[in-house]
C-alpha cells in the first residue's frame, strides 16, 4: 500500500468513528428524558344523565260495570245495544213483572184499608170510645199493612235494570224472552269519559314515580296528537310473578272527546330520576384502590391522581358527584397502568 492510499484510509476510519461516537451521546441523552404517552383524554362538561323509561299500555275505562239481574224472570224488553250512550238511572232492561205487580196492588189495597182502621180507631180513642189495646192493634197492623206494599214494590223495581252511572254499553247479553236469575249478568256498562292506562312498572323504576306526575304518551291509532297524562295512582304491592308495580295513568279529558276508546295502544315516554347536568368520565376510566375511586387529572403534560365520588352509571358513562370540575381535562381510558406524575401527550378526544 502506498503512503498516499494509507493516509486516506486513516481518515476515513476517524470519520466513521466521529459519527459512532456522536450517536452514542445522543442515545445517551434521549435515555436521560422521559418520552410523554400517549393518550385519550376526555374534558369535564355537564351532560344529561335522565333515565328514559319506555312503556306500552291499552287504553282501559276507568270504571267497568257488569249489570246483574236484581230477581228471577223472563226478559220483556232490552232498551240498548252496543256502543249506545246512557244516562244514571236511564231503564235499560225490563223484566216481565206481572204477578208482582198484582201483588203489589192487593197490598196497596190492605194498606189503604189499614190506613182507614187506624184513623177510625185514633178518632174513637181520642172521644174515649176506644180502648188503648184497639188502639195499638191497628197502628201495628197499618205497619204490617205497609211493610206488606214496600216489599212488592220493591219487587216491582228489581223488575227494572237501570244504569248506575253515566256511560257506554260495550256488550250485551240477553234478549227479550230469555229467562235468567238473579246475579245474571246481563250488560256491561263502561266509564269512557275518564280513561286510563295501567303499565306494569318495574320495582326499580317505580320508585322515581310520584302520584300527580306528568306522563308524555302517544297512541298508535292518533300518531299526530301528543297527549300529556297524568299519574293517578300507584298500586301499593308488586306482583308476585312479574315483581312489576301497577301504575294508573289517567288521560286528559279531551282523550275521549277526539275519538280515544278503550283498546287504542299507548306508547309511554318519560323521564325518571332526572340528572339534567350531571358531570361523568368513562365508567372505565375510575380505578379502584382499598376502596376509593380515582381518575387521573392531565395537568401541565403529567397525571395527576384524584380521588372522587360516584353516581349512577348510564351506559359507559358515571357520574362524578365529588372531586372534578367542569372543564378539567381527565384520562378517558383505563388507569390502571398509569402512575402519579407520569409525562403524557393528549392524541385524541372522547366525549
Amino acid at each position: 500500500m502506498s503512503k498516499i492510499a494509507g493516509f486516506a484510509f486513516g481518515a476515513l476510519w476517524l470519520v466513521l468513528l466521529s459519527g459512532c461516537t456522536d450517536t452514542a451521546e445522543s442515545d445517551s441523552a434521549d435515555d436521560g428524558a422521559e418520552a410523554a404517552t400517549p393518550i385519550a383524554a376526555l374534558e369535564i362538561q355537564p351532560r344529561d344523565l335522565s333515565r328514559e323509561l319506555r312503556l306500552s299500555a291499552r287504553v282501559e275505562p276507568m270504571a267497568r260495570v257488569r249489570l246483574a239481574a236484581r230477581a228471577d224472570g223472563v226478559v220483556e224488553a232490552v232498551h240498548v245495544e252496543e256502543g249506545d250512550r246512557v244516562e244514571q238511572g236511564e231503564t235499560l232492561v225490563e223484566l216481565d213483572v206481572s204477578e208482582e205487580r198484582a201483588e203489589l196492588a192487593r197490598a196497596e189495597a190492605h194498606a189503604e184499608e189499614a190506613q182507614l182502621e187506624y184513623a177510625r180507631s185514633s178518632e174513637l180513642r181520642d172521644e174515649g170510645i176506644s180502648s188503648r189495646a184497639s188502639y195499638e192493634r191497628a197502628r201495628a197492623a197499618l205497619r204490617s199493612a205497609e211493610s206488606e206494599q214496600a216489599l212488592w214494590q220493591a219487587r216491582v223495581d228489581y223488575g227494572a235494570l237501570a244504569a248506575g252511572r253515566d256511560g257506554v254499553i260495550t256488550e250485551r247479553m240477553v234478549e227479550p224472552g230469555e229467562a235468567v236469575a238473579a246475579r245474571d249478568a246481563l250488560l256491561e256498562l263502561v266509564d269512557i269519559t275518564t280513561l286510563v292506562l295501567r303499565p306494569g312498572v318495574s320495582e326499580l323504576d317505580v320508585r322515581d314515580l310520584v302520584v300527580g306526575q306528568d306522563v308524555p304518551i302517544r297512541l298508535d291509532a292518533f300518531p299526530d296528537a301528543d297527549y300529556v297524562a297524568e299519574i293517578r295512582r300507584i298500586f301499593p304491592a308488586a306482583s308476585p310473578d312479574s315483581q312489576q308495580v301497577t301504575v294508573e295513568i289517567a288521560l286528559p279529558a279531551e282523550a275521549a272527546d277526539n275519538g280515544v276508546r278503550p283498546g287504542n295502544l299507548a306508547r309511554i315516554r318519560m323521564t325518571v330520576d332526572e340528572r339534567p347536568n350531571a358531570l361523568a368520565v368513562p365508567a372505565a376510566a375510575i380505578g379502584e384502590d382499598d376502596d376509593a375511586r380515582y381518575v387521573y387529572v392531565v395537568v401541565d403534560e403529567q397525571l395527576e391522581r384524584r380521588t372522587v365520588e360516584t353516581g349512577v352509571t348510564r351506559g359507559p358513562w358515571t357520574e362524578i358527584t365529588e372531586g372534578l370540575e367542569e372543564g378539567e381535562i381527565v384520562l378517558a381510558t383505563n388507569p390502571i397502568d398509569m402512575r402519579e406524575g407520569q409525562r403524557v401527550r393528549i392524541v385524541g378526544w372522547r366525549g
